[in-house]
């Protein structure tokens, strides 16, 4: 349900991301909320960020130098420089637009804009939307008003930030939610089993090698009902093509799809990756998922992100190095040719959604310039060791690693 605008007390807010879709479509979420309740909004980003899709028209983007820091000293002292200029030009930034608080999503090119927000005393909030701390917004945890989480249990979340944690949920689009209310497709024994599988905005190239074999072992009585959507990286798509019709399976293959909330409303299962943006869509519109989580991201994250949904049983999560054809096959007969066990795991992944989190976010960051911080929910997720900064900026970037 949108917001609607709030006559009197319009504020300025300026949200911080950039780099992937996972860190701007939430901040998109959020500045089409606020926008609805009658505050201005600007967006900083880096280059690659601002060319991002799904950006609002109202929402004018400032791209700013955005480091990334290494071991490389050379890397080193390169992503420093970009770093102080970016905060300089925050500040300049600042100065005219008088923001009552900055809101980051994580990343590098969130960076300058909370550094200098913290230099300008201006109040400050962090979105992490993974079930690990990021690198970043575990650097500048100790320094914000206030950290927003998606998830109820947050790796490398120190219990001293407790008490300014609040669990929200990861924003997801609008037409999205609307596909909360409606009912899990019908699947009966002569249904079609409709299976949308995904790699994230780039597509995975083991999801090719895997899931049309994988999907050819099913029992004949199941393989023949199948009705495949499957995204591919361009350099897989051929070789896809041919798998699927060497099986006589048929599949729509692409390499992006304008209309994935409607293919998701149709699906009956999901087979992909677990980035933060896919569990959320996930558990907002309620899909029994097969994940495989990214083994390179960064402090296996995305294996973190998988964990609420299989507790709930809304999920079956698969490490890549045991993601085989046969593995495949054998968890979805388990939930195809079982009566009842896909709806009940499209059932238990709806009960993992939070979908009042862009509502319950833009609450947060409103008591910003006005009323006291306002008191979302609590948490208090399980603790890990985190990174140590010092307090200027020219120690500030000394905690912060490369970040995947």
């Amino acid at each position: 349900m949108t917001a609607q605008p709030h006559p009197g007390v319009s504020r300025h807010f300026v949200l911080a991301a950039g780099g992937t879709g996972g860190h701007l479509i939430p901040a998109f979420a959020l500045a089409v909320e606020l926008h609805a309740r009658g505050h201005h909004v600007a967006l900083i980003t880096d280059a690659r960020g601002a060319k991002i899709p799904g950006k609002p028209d109202f929402l004018t983007a400032h791209v700013l130098p955005a480091g990334r820091l290494g071991k490389n000293p050379v890397q080193m002292l390169k992503g420093l420089r970009a770093i102080w200029q970016g905060r300089r030009m925050a500040l300049r930034l600042f100065e005219s637009f008088q923001p009552a608080g900055v809101i980051g999503f994580g990343g590098y090119p969130a960076l300058p804009a909370l550094l200098a927000a913290r230099a300008a005393r201006i109040p400050t909030v962090i979105h992490e939307q993974n079930a690990v701390l990021g690198r970043v917004n575990r650097f500048l945890a100790k320094r914000v008003d206030a950290i927003a989480t998606a998830y109820h249990e947050v790796d490398r979340l120190e219990p001293r930030w407790w008490g300014k944690t609040h669990l929200v949920g990861n924003p997801v689009r609008a037409e999205l939610l609307e596909l909360r209310g409606a009912p899990f497709p019908a699947f009966e024994e002569d249904s079609p089993l409709r299976v949308l599988v995904t790699g994230g905005s780039q597509g995975a190239s083991v999801l090719a090698q895997v899931v049309p074999d994988g999907l050819a072992m099913l029992p004949p009585a199941l393989r023949h009902r199948l009705q495949v959507t499957q995204q591919c990286r361009p350099e897989d798509l051929e070789a896809v093509r041919a798998r699927y019709a060497a099986h006589e399976i048929p599949a729509e293959l692409g390499t992006y799809f304008e209309d994935m909330a409607s293919r998701l409303a149709d699906a009956h299962l999901f087979v992909g990756r677990s980035g933060a943006s896919t569990i959320a869509e996930l558990t907002a519109v309620g899909r029994p998922a097969i994940l495989v989580p990214l083994p390179i991201a960064t402090d296996d994250h995305q294996a973190a992100n998988t964990r609420e949904m299989v507790k709930a049983g809304g999920a079956r999560a698969i490490r890549q190095p045991g993601f085989t054809p046969k593995e495949l096959a054998k968890q979805i007969q388990a939930l195809a040719m079982n009566p009842g066990a896909l709806g009940n795991a499209a059932h238990a992944a709806w009960n993992c959604g939070l979908p009042n989190a862009v509502e319950d976010l833009a609450d947060l960051v409103e008591g910003f310039g006005g009323a006291p911080l306002m008191d979302v929910i609590r948490v208090e997720p399980a603790a890990a060791a985190a990174t140590k900064g010092a307090e200027a900026l020219a120690r500030d970037t000394r905690g912060v690693e490369t970040e995947a």
